[in-house]
């Protein structure tokens, strides 16, 4: 979106901050985890062969599947696992058992960003503050309630926005990757002969020789291309060439340096396996390198917090979650929400997570599953879409994504291992995210079709009531429908109980579709009624900023004189009944009309002026 207006450096910067700040910070904890937990023999062959695996599952999973494959896979430029899946269901919509597996598939995965979301703070600024420990045992007892003190800051200047801090995300990442650099080089010029780990030769023995514990270390492997799913989820900000650009020339080498420099230490001290991302530190260098890793994993973090509320947008303009009162924090940039329900529910999670696991290498114990099963389905969507979309040859598909699923599916299997030990943490945190959208997915539709079923012809309506008419009163009457060409609840009261009807009248109906973006010149459709009426449906993208006064003024240009002072906007808010046998669970039921009687900020979401009125509207039975 910015690129035509910035320079190719200045995005490749930016990518830098946004993108890469949660890979990046994955040296914290990433080869403490493999050495730390007893299943790996401390042996020289066995330090070569753990940083191959680590530089090869970088290169397999980051470098050729996501950057040169998967970026490939955009939706009219935007990225992420809820483009993806409008673009994988959109190619298969002449197999509607095939789409609807799909549909599910992909919420599922979307589901289980939120279990990321709250993992990833958590861990991150966990294992930056903990190099306090190294400065000083004393500090031990400080790292919770400093960990817990720096995430209620963050969380707590989110509702002020990201545009005034994220100026620096780029310049303090960079030098978060350039500090990372020389610490490993510094380790690597004592022991320069680690760089032949370089080599696959020496991942391939060590899983020669140790099928099982390779098999079970897969599960720590994998905390190495944590945030792997930001490159995609990120394209539509910085487009492809900056996000490769930014990793081969920086982010990529400079992971490399420090895990091999993590190793080299290792190889010289193994009693530093403890910590040896801050063990390589010098010791005057150790307290400006705690404050410039939690400052990374704040930015790390941030990154995150602001992609679960444009997941949560995008996932109620598709249908799936209620509408929640979404602020906006910037007057230039349409992106920069806040979501409050979001963001102290996800404060909560992890304040819990924190509390519960105390350090983060039990943390360590939950994370990967939520992550690798996102990269499971992101492969899995991908073959769908260049064979269904793209038409390529089925054996060229399969070949493409085959090798990458079995890569996910191995390192998915080894991470069910951690079930048990945290694993369900973000597992029960994605689920039930997931019974929520698919229960209100659910419910809409058979409110839907109880409403469709019950419902007066608008056009009919129309020609009965202006036989003999009511008094018409100055101004525009905007009237919400969600189905076409029925009278609206809205009108039915406005009628009986005032007795008059406005001079103009607007049905509107908003219609979200599987697509990013959808131009202002096709946003509006209209249908003259007669009697200064018109049939109005506006057209949305799931990435597009709603604003319904501002999409009705086109309607000027088709003989409806809208005057923003003189429009008043009438919203139908349907109390909502459950009954036993309507094609739901009654817990289910219960559940939907909990959640339909706590949605709010309707009017903030279609950006209604504060004249705009809900009206209560009739009793629906589920």
């Amino acid at each position: 979106m910015s690129a035509p207006k910035s320079s190719s450096a200045a995005l490749i910067l930016a990518a830098i901050g946004v993108v890469y700040g949660d890979i990046g910070t994955s040296v914290l904890y990433a080869v403490k985890e493999v050495f730390g937990h007893g299943h790996v023999p401390f042996t020289v062959e066995n330090v070569y062969g753990i940083l191959s695996m680590f530089f090869w599952t970088l290169t397999v999973i980051v470098s050729l599947k996501y950057v040169v494959l998967v970026l490939r896979a955009d939706n009219e430029g935007e990225g992420g696992l809820v483009a993806m899946l409008a673009l994988a269901s959109q190619a298969v919509v002449d197999k509607p058992r095939l789409r609807q597996v799909l549909l599910v598939v992909g919420i599922f995965g979307t589901s289980l960003f939120y279990g990321d979301g709250v993992i990833t703070p958590a861990i991150s600024v966990l294992s930056a503050v903990e190099g306090l420990e190294v400065v000083s045992p004393q500090f031990r007892h400080y790292v919770i309630p400093i960990t817990l003190v720096v995430l209620f800051c963050l969380f707590v200047v989110q509702k002020r926005g990201t545009a005034g801090i994220g100026r620096f995300f780029g310049p303090v990442t960079l030098a978060w990757f350039l500090a990372i650099s020389l610490l490993g080089v510094s380790q690597i010029m004592t022991h320069p002969e680690i760089l032949k780990a370089m080599s696959p030769y020496y991942a391939l023995r060590f899983m020669w020789d140790n099928p099982g514990t390779s098999f079970i270390i897969l599960g720590a492997t994998v905390l190495c291309v944590t945030g792997a799913e930001a490159l995609y989820a990120d394209l539509g900000h910085f487009g492809k060439r900056p996000i490769r650009i930014a990793w081969f020339s920086v982010v990529m080498p400079a992971l490399t340096l420090n895990y091999f420099g993590q190793g080299a230490l290792l190889l010289e001290n193994p009693l530093a396996v403890k910590n040896p991302f801050f063990m390589m530190a010098p010791e005057w260098a150790l307290l400006p390198l705690v404050f410039l890793a939690t400052a990374a994993t704040v930015i790390a973090s941030q990154a995150l917090i602001t992609g679960a509320f444009s997941v949560t947008r995008q996932v109620i303009q598709l249908g799936y979650l209620p509408r929640m009162n979404i602020e906006h924090t910037s007057v230039r940039t349409a992106g920069q929400i806040y979501i409050p329900f979001v963001n102290w529910g996800l404060f909560v999670a992890i304040v819990l997570a924190v509390v519960m696991f105390r350090s983060s290498s039990n943390l360590a114990a939950a994370y990967g599953i939520a992550v690798t099963t996102d990269m499971l389905i992101t492969t899995v969507l991908t073959f769908f879409v260049i064979r269904y979309a793209w038409k390529y040859p089925l054996f060229l598909c399969i070949a493409a994504t085959g090798a990458f699923f079995v890569v996910d599916f191995l390192f998915f299997a080894s991470n069910l291992l951690k079930l048990f030990e945290g694993g369900w943490f973000p597992l029960l945190i994605g689920g039930s995210i997931f019974m929520l959208m698919i229960t209100w997915k659910e419910g809409r539709r058979l409110m839907g079709e109880t409403q469709l079923a019950e419902a007066i012809d608008l056009r009919g309506f129309l020609d009965s009531v202006f036989v003999s008419p009511p008094a018409r009163v100055d101004g525009t009457a905007v009237f919400m429908t969600a189905e076409p060409g029925v009278v609206p609840n809205a009108l039915l009261h406005n009628l009986k109980h005032n007795k008059v009807l406005h001079d103009q009248n607007l049905f509107v109906t908003v219609r979200n579709h599987e697509v990013p973006w959808i131009p202002m010149d096709k946003r509006i459709e209209m249908e003259p009624l007669g009697h200064h009426c018109w049939q109005v449906i506006v057209h949305y993208g799931f990435k597009n900023e709603i604003d319904l006064p501002r999409a009705l003024e086109n309607a000027r240009l088709r003989g409806c004189q809208l005057e923003a002072m003189a429009t008043s906007y009438f919203l139908s808010r349907d109390v909502v009944i459950p009954t036993l046998g309507s094609g739901m669970a009654p817990w289910r039921e219960k559940l939907f009309a909990q959640m339909h009687h706590n949605a709010s900020g309707a009017a903030d979401f279609l950006g209604l002026p504060n004249n705009a009125v809900v009206e209560l509207g009739s009793k629906i039975e589920i």
